[in-house]
Formats: C-alpha cells, sequence, structure tokens
C-alpha cells in the first residue's frame, strides 16, 4: 500500500467513525431552553428569528436552547422543549 493509499484510507476511517459516533452522543443529550448565554446558542431559536449558532443576543432567553447532559436541564434552572413552547407562546399573545 503506498503512501496516498494509506492516507485516503486513514482519512476516511476517520470520516466514517465520527458518523457513527455522532448519534450517540446526541441520544444522551437533550434540547435546554433559557440556560444559553448571549452568543452561545447551540441553533435556531423559537422564535424564528435565527437559525444558526451563537446568534442568540440575551442571556437565559427562554426561547434559545443548548444541549446539555439528559436529565439536567431542569436542575440548571432549564426548559424543555414543551415548557419554553408553552412560555414562548404566552408571551407572544400578551
Amino acid at each position: 500500500m503506498n503512501n496516498k493509499q494509506l492516507l485516503a484510507s486513514a482519512a476516511l476511517a476517520v470520516a466514517l467513525s465520527t458518523v457513527v459516533t455522532a448519534p450517540a452522543q446526541a441520544a444522551s443529550k437533550e434540547k435546554c431552553y433559557g440556560v444559553a448565554l448571549a452568543g452561545q446558542n447551540d441553533c435556531g431559536n423559537l422564535a424564528g428569528t435565527h437559525s444558526c449558532a451563537g446568534q442568540s443576543t440575551l442571556d437565559n432567553d427562554a426561547g434559545e436552547w443548548k444541549l446539555v447532559a439528559k436529565g439536567t436541564c431542569e436542575d440548571i434552572g432549564g426548559l424543555l422543549k414543551a415548557a419554553a413552547k408553552k412560555r414562548f407562546e404566552n408571551k407572544k399573545s400578551n
């Protein structure tokens, strides 16, 4: 096996191992709303005003989320999705 084949094989192995482990890691985490600091959210918000990570503008906004270890969200003062949606809808209607 020459160096190019060896390098290509190693790159493929790394790429495949990343794809296999990502779902396992995601299964042990959950979205936790209201705990992200400004600029540190993990993705889009409930309001739909942005769809990317790092775009939150307020600390602990109930519409912004971070991934946390499953079962720890409420312990750290956060909300699970159903509760966050309810709070968002109530806030929107007032």
